[in-house]
């Protein structure tokens, strides 16, 4: 999948990818674009502190400057035709230019923007430029886990400074098709599409097909009366038992897809835009103390997994995304917790196409005042609408770790703050589980999640072997010397998940960052198959997240080396984390990511 936008695609469209002409303005002296001497050439999409883009450098850059050609393919445009610019995320805040105009702006550096650029193109040829500010110091955006000082410390990486996702480009008509939203209703047997338009043509139409495994399910054409339309599709094969709807339904180990094909008509019924996209039927929520997957309880397996290269930093190409989803599977793993990262959506479409359960997590700001408030609200918004739509996310976390409201048990601003962001995701999405504040001084949530770093698996075991025992951790235990509930919140009735745990640094030689030290692959296997059979004595937890997939940086804590090579026997290592009654029904040759006999008979499979 190399086209950027896996939900909402077009047949054609120009990857703007490669060598652009580059300058660092790190005082950001320079206002005016006249101004600017490129002096570098710099390989988008990496960011300038990326070994991949040619320049590698890790220096504090409040502003930078790119600038390229751009010719059109299919030469000059028609009449109705309109060029958009997409960014896939230009950290932190971009001025777009064509030709020397100022064309749009955009603030949020994880989240992708568009600019219709028609009206400043003369001919086939313009020039594109972006300004890009990026205050290294600014505590009050969402940053993740880039650091705030020169050089990279503890459990913090290189800043991601500019364009760091791919640029491209689409030739579209006037009256297009510009959003696609879906959700199912597995109760009712349904599918919901939610789609905007630009300029839809008076008396137009759009067509929706869906299909399964290629055979169309759905082929519904509708009148449009504005720029809006909600429909519902009901599926026509609900066979109405558990064993007929199976067959339908996506999870991590039947990852069933429904595709979807759209069709913008004018009032003649001319095609004016046509795209593909796709969906699935799929229902996750909470029962009690239980998480619940396609109406049954489901123990998430899950890894902190932070999305780092050391040649790409934060950006990696489809092959390398994909390899990822991979090995998370082949060590056993069910989920993935995206930390502290608005992952490439590429990255989201494996997860969907794969089989992989995803908490979608918002990168934090650290400081707080008025304007983490405003930063942090618009950025959430934002990721929650670009990844709203993919099967593969089953919970939201907008705060980890208190990151951005340091004083959360003391601050009445900071405890609304979290308690706002969990109200407004439910107002945006109603249909999965939002975490108030993962990890401890919980105010809110639909889940209770703890982080616990404690070596020893006796104690794990003692802490969270039942709901007594850890209903007696959350009255009395503060495993990060942080209380783990603050404003009066009662977290009976909901689902617990041990959502940081683990952390076993294999260090071999030198020195590195973990929460214990093993220094063998023998040894660190060892150490964490006992940890793992402790969390699996632990049923009353609905599940876990074991940090972390890989060596990031400073962080030698990974299941996988930063070139993603297994630190000890990989089928070793996915028999911890499976258990034993599950490992011993995994068949860890044929059958190494983890499916369903069902899936495995699809001839798809």
């Amino acid at each position: 999948m190399d086209y950027p936008r896996p939900q909402l695609r077009r047949a054609a469209w120009t990857n703007l990818d490669g060598a652009w002409q580059f300058a660092f303005d790190n005082d950001a002296a320079i206002d005016e674009l006249a101004q600017v001497r490129f002096d570098r050439t710099i390989q988008v999409p990496y960011a300038p502190e990326a070994p991949n883009s040619g320049i590698g450098d890790t220096d504090f850059h409040r502003r930078v400057w790119y600038r390229r050609a751009v010719d059109l393919d299919g030469g000059a445009l028609g009449a109705g035709e309109r060029v958009i610019v997409h960014f896939g995320a230009v950290d932190y805040a971009a001025r777009v230019y064509v030709d020397g105009a100022e064309v749009g702006t955009h603030r949020g550096g994880h989240v992708p923007f568009s600019i219709d650029v028609t009206r400043w193109i003369k001919g086939t040829r313009f020039e594109l430029a972006v300004r890009a500010d990026d205050d290294p110091a600014d505590m009050q955006k969402p940053r993740g886990k880039q650091d705030w000082k020169r050089d990279p410390h503890s459990i913090w990486y290189p800043r991601t400074t500019g364009i760091w996702r791919t640029v491209w480009l689409e030739r579209v008509s006037a009256s297009r098709i510009e959003k696609i939203k879906w959700q199912a209703d597995v109760a009712r047997w349904e599918i919901r599409a939610d789609l905007r338009f630009v300029d839809a043509p008076q008396g137009g139409s759009v067509r929706v097909k869906l299909s399964k495994d290629g055979r169309t399910v759905v082929d519904d054409t509708s009148r449009l009366d504005g720029d809006e339309l909600s429909r519902v599709y009901a599926i026509a094969s609900d066979f109405g038992i558990d064993d007929g709807r199976d067959d339908w339904m996506w999870s991590p180990e039947h990852p069933q897809l429904i595709d979807a094909e759209l069709e913008l008509r004018d009032a003649d019924g001319r095609v004016v835009d046509r795209v593909e996209s796709y969906t699935a039927l799929r229902s996750v929520w909470t029962d009690g103390e239980r998480f619940m997957l396609n109406n049954r309880p489901y123990t998430l397996r899950m890894v902190l997994d932070q999305g780092y290269w050391r040649d790409g930093l934060m950006t990696a190409d489809s092959a390398r995304l994909r390899h990822d989803v991979e090995m998370i599977k082949k060590l056993g793993f069910n989920g993935a917790r995206k930390h502290q990262k608005a992952e490439d959506p590429r990255w989201l479409y494996w997860c969907d196409v794969l089989g992989l359960a995803v908490w979608g997590e918002m990168p934090s700001a650290y400081g707080f005042g008025d304007r983490t408030v405003s930063t942090v609200v618009d950025e959430w918004q934002q990721q929650l609408e670009r990844d709203i739509s993919h099967p593969c996310i089953v919970a939201w976390v907008p705060i980890n770790e208190s990151w951005g409201v340091p004083d959360l048990p003391h601050s009445r601003r900071q405890v609304a703050l979290v308690k706002a962001l969990y109200e407004l995701t439910h107002a945006i999405d109603g249909s999965r589980p939002v975490v108030g504040n993962d990890g401890w001084e919980m105010p809110c949530g639909d889940l209770v999640n703890i982080h616990d770093y404690h070596h020893d698996p006796a104690v794990i075991a003692e802490r969270y072997v039942t709901r007594d025992a850890i209903d007696a951790t959350l009255a009395s235990i503060r495993p990060s010397r942080r209380r783990l509930l603050t404003d009066g919140f009662d977290p009976a009735g909901r689902p617990v998940l041990l959502t940081e745990f683990g952390g076993i640094a294999c260090i071999t030689e030198g020195e590195g960052w973990g929460y214990s030290i093993a220094r063998s692959g023998d040894e660190l296997l060892a150490r964490y198959a006992a940890l793992l059979a402790a969390i699996h004595q632990c049923t009353a937890l609905s599940g876990f997240c074991y940090t972390q997939l890989t060596d990031t940086f400073l962080e030698k804590n990974g299941l996988l080396t930063e070139t993603r090579e297994p630190k000890a026997d990989l089928v070793g290592l996915a028999r911890a984390t499976l258990g034993e009654a599950a490992a011993a029904r995994r068949d860890f040759v044929a059958n190494s990511l983890g499916y369903s006999d069902r899936w495995l008979a699809k001839p798809s499979a």
